[in-house]
């Protein structure tokens, strides 16, 4: 089941990525005991950290002269915290503890001055703060948009190879999980790192003896919080994809379609059941996501806070050898500043921790970002005016499979014949025409009616529109040219006139009327209390399939195409449901080129030229008339499919008669199903 990214590694071209390991050697070296092939990938997983960071990096470019302002900030409130404990060395030894008396003129110039720099640097860290926030979440803004609009430009092959709620997912808990880390973790890494240095600095004029003392445990620590970010950065991964799954069940569970299934089939237990599972799987890589290297910060905290003890011990023994070079104005400054230091080194161990597990996350959605979308517009490509489109339609030697995996070379001399879809199919339909495509179930019917809009590419061969192969044309003009009516309609959960225009946002109210008017759903509409702006709930619900398929004839209506594809849309529907739609389909059909997968009698026999489909080849062509003459594939369907011309159409409770007599051979709907590639 596929829940990653990998699943759209068949769907979109990946650029090299693969991990190659070295020949496994001996433990021991100088790696501390790893063998070789451990330190190359540990090296390796370094690089691509480092190349994941500069792409962050660069997330924040269009920002950098806020960024530049944040960092003069930080720099300017981390010196100032360095300010008062200096100023605490000179109240003690110069203000205070001196030997005529404390100097009062002195200590309240110094007092006054330890009361007005933390007021400043409050101030001007609110400002830092406000900044900080402010290019965060631009920065998250451009990184969901950016996603969506890439998200856009893949192929259907992506979306069919791809669950939902994985897509979801990443938009969603991975984009979000990294919010933290780009609004906060930067400016964080930076504050401490200066505090840390300008802190360092103090201590080492105040006394480097002490200061060694205070540092000597800390290159262990470092160590550590590398081996803890790589276990929290495997466990953020885990996560993450427990996150998806999760994403995954609750999107076909708990949509219309999966409650009603679930409901039918009495299967609401077993899903209750399998979403525990997950939930418990997810709960479980929660509390190891939280809880790895606690214990570790527990020893650095105790750590932290045992030094000043050691720094006083130091200074004891130093002073009872008679040494002056320790005062008391030093042994307070010096563990004031020795307590700064330490928060900042603590924070950058655990966000160093952090950041490691935020890599995967950074790793997930440059995943989807480094998708490249197998169907793209030539850069020269055509844009042609609506006006000048005729409608001519053309399938030049075409091969096409479904499959993307090494068992398929695209080589048609080489690869499995049940690879291929379509083998070397050719037709030609004029402008004008009413072209029907029939064959058994699997032929390659719907196949042909993905490739005219291009929404999947030919492997071999041409797709034309008016002569020019469809990989010429722009995506504008192919959308205008071309308009579809599938088998299951998708309406949004919106205003029955938003999803009439969904087409033209643009079109005015007497244009959406108009066009529902022509597809016989009008006076449906106005029987609702609130008309046009009624809300069809999920998917549709509030209407029936022959309601809702009106809806899409009005909606292409409205879009006016030259080429109009009919993908079975009346196959599913009811008896009654499909006479009222094959009227609205009528005016639909006139004046443009059409191209239906027809299992109507009517649409068939009226149709200028009909195909025969049979494993991915036309296999004859021509009238009705001349078909049935020819005595072969099609008319064996004439005879399966309609009866020697007793049915008209098959619909879903039953079959409607040649004469106008409607045979109910179901006694309710069976429910509907996804359509499916032919």
């Amino acid at each position: 089941m596929t829940t990653d990214a990998s699943a759209g590694q068949g769907a979109q071209r990946r650029g090299p990525a693969a991990r190659a390991g070295g020949p496994a050697m001996g433990g021991g070296g100088p790696f501390g005991g790893t063998s070789f092939r451990e330190a190359v990938a540990t090296f390796r997983e370094s690089s691509r950290d480092r190349s994941l960071l500069r792409r962050v990096t660069r997330l924040f470019r269009p920002y950098r002269k806020d960024v530049a302002v944040v960092a003069f900030l930080i720099v300017l409130t981390a010196g100032l915290g360095v300010v008062n404990p200096l100023l605490t060395q000179v109240l003690f030894d110069r203000a205070l503890f001196v030997r005529n008396g404390p100097n009062l003129r002195l200590l309240y110039e110094v007092a006054g001055l330890m009361i007005l720099v933390p007021v400043v640097s409050s101030g001007l860290g609110v400002w830092q703060n406000y900044l900080t926030n402010r290019v965060g979440q631009f920065v998250m803004r451009d990184l969901r948009s950016k996603l969506y609009a890439h998200l856009q430009s893949l192929s259907l092959r992506f979306f069919t190879a791809t669950r939902t709620g994985e897509i979801q997912s990443r938009l969603a808990n991975d984009v979000g999980g990294l919010q933290s880390v780009i609004t906060d973790t930067a400016s964080s890494v930076l504050s401490n790192t200066v505090v840390l240095i300008s802190t360092l600095i103090a201590m080492l004029v105040l006394s480097w003896q002490l200061t060694i003392v205070s540092l000597f445990m800390l290159p262990v620590f470092v160590w550590i919080t590398g081996r803890v970010g790589r276990v929290r950065r495997r466990i953020s991964g885990d996560t993450q994809i427990a996150l998806a799954e999760m994403s995954a069940i609750t999107g076909e569970t708990l949509s219309v379609s999966g409650m009603l299934l679930a409901k039918v089939f009495g299967r609401q237990a077993s899903e209750a059941a399998r979403y525990e599972v997950q939930n418990q799987r997810l709960v479980g890589l929660q509390i190891r996501q939280q809880l790895v290297g606690r214990s570790f910060f527990a020893v650095v905290s105790t750590f932290f806070s045992i030094t000043p003890v050691l720094v006083y011990v130091l200074a004891g023994i130093e002073l009872s050898r008679g040494s002056g070079g320790i005062s008391a104005g030093t042994i307070v400054a010096f563990t004031t500043l020795q307590t700064r230091m330490f928060q900042p080194i603590g924070q950058l161990l655990q966000t160093s921790t952090e950041v490691s597990g935020s890599l995967a996350l950074f790793s997930r959605v440059f995943g989807y970002l480094d998708l490249v979308p197998d169907i793209v517009e030539a850069p020269d490509a055509l844009d042609l005016p609506p006006a000048s489109v005729q409608g001519a339609i053309d399938l030049r030697s075409v091969w096409f499979s479904y499959t993307e995996s090494e068992a398929v070379t695209g080589d048609v001399r080489t690869d499995p014949p049940e690879h291929w879809a379509l083998r070397e199919l050719s037709l030609h339909i004029r402008p004008g025409q009413l072209a029907a495509i029939v064959g058994p179930s699997g032929a390659g019917k719907t196949t042909i009616s993905y490739l005219i809009p291009r929404l999947y590419e030919a492997t071999r061969g041409e797709v034309c529109l008016d002569g020019n192969d469809v990989r010429s044309l722009s995506f504008a003009t192919l959308s205008n040219a071309i308009g579809m009516v599938t088998q299951e309609t998708y309406l949004f959960h919106a205003s029955i006139r938003d999803n009439i225009a969904y087409v033209r946002p643009d079109a005015t109210d007497d244009e959406v009327e108009a066009a529902a008017r022509a597809a016989f759903i009008h006076d449906r509409i106005v029987e609702f209390d609130e008309g046009y702006a009624t809300v069809v709930g999920e998917r549709g619900y509030r209407l029936s399939g022959g309601e809702k398929q009106r809806l899409a004839i009005a909606r292409v209506l409205l879009k006016d195409p030259r080429v109009l594809v009919l993908d079975e849309a009346t196959s599913a529907l009811d008896t009654v449901s499909e006479r009222t739609v094959q009227a609205a389909l009528e005016p639909l059909m006139n004046g443009r080129t059409t191209i239906a997968i027809a299992h109507r009698l009517s649409t068939v026999r009226s149709a200028d030229v009909i195909f025969a489909v049979d494993h991915g080849r036309v296999v004859e062509s021509g009238t009705h008339e001349e078909l049935l003459r020819a005595r072969g594939l099609y008319s064996e369907l004439y005879e399966q499919q309609f009866g020697g011309g007793l049915i008209e159409a098959r619909c879903r409770d039953g079959m409607r008669l040649a004469d106008g007599r409607t045979i109910l051979t179901a006694a309710e709907p069976a429910p509907a199903q996804p359509p499916r590639a032919a």
